[in-house]
């Protein structure tokens, strides 16, 4: 099994590649038991953030990583994939904004951001 903080890099790496933009790798393991990193990122649009989802998971699936639960395919504007040791959100824009889940996981040492973005 890869290592949780590795397979949060790997995450947030294939999403970067796919351009979604603003990606955060958030450390929970000290603040939780549910678990060990949050990635967040968002997608211009709800398409968007559907595609983000579908291709992450067919490239962890290759891998034969797959997700324990999948939450917000349906509406498309704010998707969770669990990863037991990696919980990833895809936002929307306007749900990422609102919802401000970075802040839920601030502590002072939550300040990574991955990627170029936009």
């Amino acid at each position: 099994m890869i290592e949780s903080k590795a397979l949060a890099n790997q995450i947030a790496g294939i999403l970067d590649n796919k351009g979604a933009p603003d990606i955060q790798i958030l450390e929970g393991g000290h603040l939780t038991s549910i678990t060990d990193f949050f990635v967040v990122a968002s997608g211009r649009n709800v398409q968007f953030v559907h595609t983000l989802a579908e291709d992450l998971e067919e490239h962890l699936a290759e891998q034969g990583i797959e997700p324990r639960r999948k939450e917000g395919k349906n509406g498309a504007r704010w998707i969770v994939l669990d990863y037991a040791h990696v919980i990833v959100h895809i936002f929307h824009p306007e749900e990422r904004q609102y919802y401000n889940i970075e802040r839920l996981w601030q502590d002072g040492g939550n300040d990574e951001h991955f990627g170029s973005g936009e």
